[in-house]
């Protein structure tokens, strides 16, 4: 009997030889991970796989067939997407309409959100420590307008204030697979960078770390029906 998913979708592909259903699954993916806007994670694509196949397996076969292309494949917390390679960014700029996708934010606003990433979860008073002034709650809603941050865990005390965290959304907006690839503070002090307004420590469209993106040994000889080799 073949098993369908969600909207009659067949996901064994039971009729294909092996080769043949590898890539169909392969397609599939790099489809669904070129019309999301956001990181998708396994369990979601998984669902469009036949039962017991690696996702990351998968993932790491469609990361070698892109080799070459404007776009590859980025691991950004716990999901993927893919990601336009820099040389590609004046190109894109010149020609395509991103006006919706663009961070407009100040120097001033980064170096707020630069804090939060390395103080998080911080309030609004620890922000004001670590500046020396009053952050706004306009900068702080311009901040989470774009889905840079979130709000964060509360101390359980009475009239404990609301923390902020940056989000998934952060580490895509920045090229970062996890707050791992954040600048080391020991660096950016070095540097006479930390703590300053004027220096937001933070570079839009980084390329994101290839750490942690194959899996460990025991998936690789686990994955059912890979293909020695995608044709």
């Amino acid at each position: 009997m073949v098993r369908r998913g969600k909207a009659g979708l067949d996901r064994d592909l039971a009729d294909l030889p092996p080769d043949l259903r590898w890539r169909a699954w392969l397609r599939r993916i790099e489809a669904v991970l070129f019309a999301s806007a956001t990181p998708v994670v396994r369990e979601h694509l998984a669902r469009v796989v036949g039962q017991g196949a690696s996702v990351d397996l998968l993932i790491e076969d469609l990361a070698i067939d892109l080799e070459g292309r404007p776009y590859a494949v980025a691991q950004v917390g716990a999901g993927w997407m893919l990601r336009t390679g820099p040389a590609y960014a004046p190109a894109i700029r010149a020609a395509a309409d991103v006006g919706g996708q663009a961070l407009t934010l100040s120097e001033f606003d980064l170096a707020v959100l630069a804090a939060i990433a390395f103080h998080q979860p911080v309030s609004r008073e620890g922000l004001k420590e670590i500046f020396g002034t009053e952050i706004s709650r306009d900068l702080i809603g311009r901040l989470a307008g774009h889905e840079l941050i979130g709000t964060g865990p509360r101390e359980p005390r009475r009239g404990a204030p609301h923390t902020f965290v940056t989000t998934e959304t952060f580490l895509a907006a920045f090229g970062m697979q996890s707050l791992r690839d954040l600048p080391d503070p020991g660096q950016l002090a070095d540097a006479g960078l930390a703590g300053r307004a004027e220096a937001p420590a933070l570079q839009k469209g980084g390329d994101p770390s290839a750490q942690d993106r194959h899996p460990p040994e025991a998936d690789r000889q686990a994955a059912p029906e890979r293909p020695d080799r995608v044709p």
